[in-house]
């Protein structure tokens, strides 16, 4: 199975992203056993978290065919390589750099670019990506989503990220949203694993599954 194939199968059963900014390596393997318990299949550890190629190749490899486990905030191709190294098959980044975008590509691995506009969209789409991510979704809202939806071709999923809560998501899936990359409200640093778990059920439960 390619990179892109386990993502799709990974996101068909909780199309939901762990964003674990700020996790420390000595705590990242209970943090993810407990988000794959409540049922998370996808967690991004940001690059400017402490040590993130180590957290990344740690949970690539306890996690191993239960969850796709990839990075955030990559800026350069250099970095795409480095994740890829350590066993990180997503890229996900806060822009659309196309570089990125078309290194991750070329590679067989999936990526996620951050996407504002509808330029910014098809720009992505062009260069290979995966999936998109509507950041910060704050600065945008379900309409706005829905507008893009209508212009992006036909299949395109649309993550908001930024602000996400289990108490906002409806409007954003009524509006077409086809997953969600949740960060603050899912995980912050020194959160015991616990209650990460916690947040992670009321999340799945308000997706609905």
């Amino acid at each position: 199975m390619t990179h892109v194939a386990a993502f799709d199968a990974a996101f068909a059963r909780c199309p939901l992203i762990a964003i674990l900014r700020g996790v420390n390596p000595d705590e990242v393997e209970a943090i993810g056993e407990t988000l794959v318990e409540a049922g998370f299949t996808l967690i991004e550890v940001p690059l400017n978290s402490p040590d993130p190629l180590d957290s990344i190749g740690r949970l690539a490899c306890r996690l191993k065919g239960r969850a796709v486990v990839g990075a955030g905030t990559v800026l350069t191709a250099a970095d795409v390589a480095s994740v890829a190294d350590m066993g990180g098959t997503m890229i996900i980044s806060p822009n659309t750099n196309v570089d990125v975008i078309a290194a991750a590509a070329g590679a067989g691995l999936v990526s996620l670019p951050g996407f504002a506009t509808p330029s910014e969209a098809f720009a992505a789409l062009t260069a290979g990506a995966t999936a998109l991510k509507l950041f910060p979704a704050e600065a945008a809202s379900p309409v706005v989503l829905k507008a893009l939806g209508a212009v992006v071709p036909a299949g395109t999923r649309l993550l908001p990220v930024g602000g996400i809560a289990p108490d906002n998501m409806a409007p954003w899936l009524a509006a077409g949203a086809a997953g969600f990359g949740l960060g603050s409200a899912l995980y912050k640093p020194g959160m015991a694993a616990a209650e990460v778990g916690d947040r992670a059920r009321a999340f799945v439960a308000a997706l609905g599954q």
